[in-house]
C-alpha cells in the first residue's frame, strides 16, 4: 500500500533508539524528510539520511528550540511524532517516589509532548498535518510498580484526546498509540524494567521478561517495527478520517472493551 507520504516532512522525538528509531526508519522508507531529535544523536541514527537535533526535551525550553530548528531545516512540519519518554520501576512503592521523581516523570512523559505539540502547532495547522503520540497501556492499566509513569501517561492520553477536538476542524488529526511491553532497551536492556524488577525481587531479568510476555495472548513482546508501522499509517492520509483515537498494540494484554 502506498501511504502517499513521499515529500512530507516529520519531526520525531526520542528518535535515537527503540520505538523512535524504528519510526524514523519507517518514515524514511516512505520518502519522508525526517528531523530526528534526541538527547544523544550518535549511534544508529547517524546511519540514516535524516536531520538530527541534540536536545533534552525534559527541559521547558527544549521543545520550542527543537521545533524552531526543525522548521528552519525542512521548511515546516507535516507530521509530529511525540515519542520521547522513559519509565523507572518503583519496587519500593508509592512512598519512595519523591516530589522530584514526580516532576521529572511528568516533564519527560507528558509535558515534553505537550510542549513540542504547542510549538509545532502553527506549522501543523498551516499544512493540515498529523500528530501521533506514543502513549502506553499504563494510561488505562495503572500499575503501582510504575505509579508516576502511569499517571503521566493517563494525562498524556487525556490531553491529546482533548486537543483532537480543538484542532480537528482546522485539519489537524491527533491520535495516540499505546504499546504494551516492547522489545527495546527500555524493557530488556541494561538498567531496563526487567533488570530493575528482577534485582528487586531476586529474579533473573529473563524470567521477569518472560512473565511479562506471558500476560499477552500472543505470548510475546511487541516489536518496535510493529509500533512504527502503526504510527506511520496514522501519520498518512490513508487514515484521513481517523482522529482522537488511541490504538492499543499490546498482543491482547488489555482485556477490557
Amino acid at each position: 500500500m502506498d501511504l502517499r507520504l513521499r515529500g512530507k516532512t516529520a519531526l520525531v522525538t526520542g528518535a535515537s533508539r527503540g520505538i523512535g528509531l524504528a519510526v524514523t526508519r519507517a518514515l524514511v522508507e516512505e520518502g519522508v524528510r525526517v528531523v530526528a531529535a534526541a538527547r544523544n544523536v550518535d549511534g544508529e541514527l547517524k546511519e540514516l539520511p535524516v536531520e538530527t537535533v541534540a536536545v533534552d526535551l525534559g527541559t521547558p525550553d527544549g521543545a520550542a528550540r527543537v521545533v524552531e530548528d526543525a522548521v528552519a531545516r525542512v521548511g515546516g512540519i507535516d507530521i509530529l511524532v511525540n515519542n520521547v519518554g522513559a519509565v523507572r520501576p518503583r519496587p519500593d512503592g508509592f512512598a519512595s517516589v519523591t516530589d522530584e521523581d514526580w516532576l521529572a516523570t511528568f516533564n519527560l512523559d507528558f509535558l515534553s509532548g505537550m510542549r513540542t505539540t504547542r510549538a509545532a502547532l502553527p506549522s501543523l495547522i498551516e499544512r493540515t498535518g498529523a500528530i501521533v503520540t506514543v502513549c502506553s497501556v499504563n494510561a488505562t492499566l495503572p500499575d503501582p510498580l510504575v505509579i508516576d509513569y502511569s499517571a503521566a501517561k493517563a494525562a498524556c492520553l487525556s490531553f491529546f484526546k482533548s486537543l483532537s477536538k480543538e484542532v480537528g476542524p482546522r485539519g489537524v488529526r491527533v491520535n495516540t498509540v499505546s504499546p504494551g511491553p516492547v522489545a527495546t532497551d527500555l524493557w530488556l536492556g541494561k538498567g531496563g524494567v526487567a533488570e530493575t524488577v528482577g534485582g528487586a525481587v531476586g529474579a533473573e531479568p529473563g524470567s521477569v521478561a518472560a512473565q511479562a510476555a506471558a500476560g499477552s495472548v500472543t505470548g510475546r513482546f511487541t516489536r518496535p517495527e510493529e509500533v512504527a508501522d502503526l504510527v506511520t499509517f496514522l501519520a498518512s492520509d490513508r487514515a484521513g478520517n481517523l482522529t482522537g483515537a488511541d490504538l492499543i498494540i499490546d498482543g491482547g494484554l488489555t482485556q477490557t472493551m
